[in-house]
């Protein structure tokens, strides 16, 4: 059980990064405050109540609920993964990577109603949807579990 500590080590150092960064946005500004940091980057505080990008966002609050389950149900399935197979490195240090991003965002949405959003990237008037710690996490880790994917499969029994 030692191995999978790292793992989990690291998706509990998400959880942290994200909520204590998520904090000082909530109490540095306002709802939909911004500030300009360069040319192409704004720190700004904005609340997702849906899903990536927004998705979902104005649906009346029944997304709240779906999310959280959809959430829990990740979590509990993503752990699972990371014991089974945890000497396959890449693929449990994506999954670690999910599953921080997952329970940082899965915090705010059961203590807040929505998800806080801070990093804005945007060039001229095209602006990328703001996201967060967690949601950096998840992406960073999707890449790693692609780049796994792609590995020479071992051909077992053959």
């Amino acid at each position: 059980m030692a191995s999978v500590k790292r793992y989990f080590s690291l998706s509990a150092v998400v959880i942290a990064l994200d909520l204590y960064t998520k904090h000082l946005i909530e109490k540095a500004y306002q709802f939909g405050e911004k500030h300009e940091i360069t040319a192409f980057f704004d720190l700004v505080r904005y609340h997702n109540e849906g899903s990536a990008f927004g998705f979902l966002n104005d649906a009346g609050g029944w997304q709240k609920w779906f999310f959280v389950a959809i959430s829990v149900l990740a979590i509990v399935v993503i752990s699972y993964l990371i014991k089974k197979h945890k000497s396959e490195k890449l693929f449990c240090w994506g999954l670690a990577l999910v599953l921080g991003g997952a329970i940082g965002n899965l915090y705010d949405r059961i203590t807040l109603g929505y998800v806080v959003d801070f990093l804005n990237f945007h060039y001229e008037t095209w602006y990328w949807p703001a996201f967060n710690v967690a949601d950096s996490a998840i992406s960073a880790g999707v890449v790693l579990l692609l780049l796994d994917s792609f590995k020479k499969p071992s051909h077992k029994g053959q």
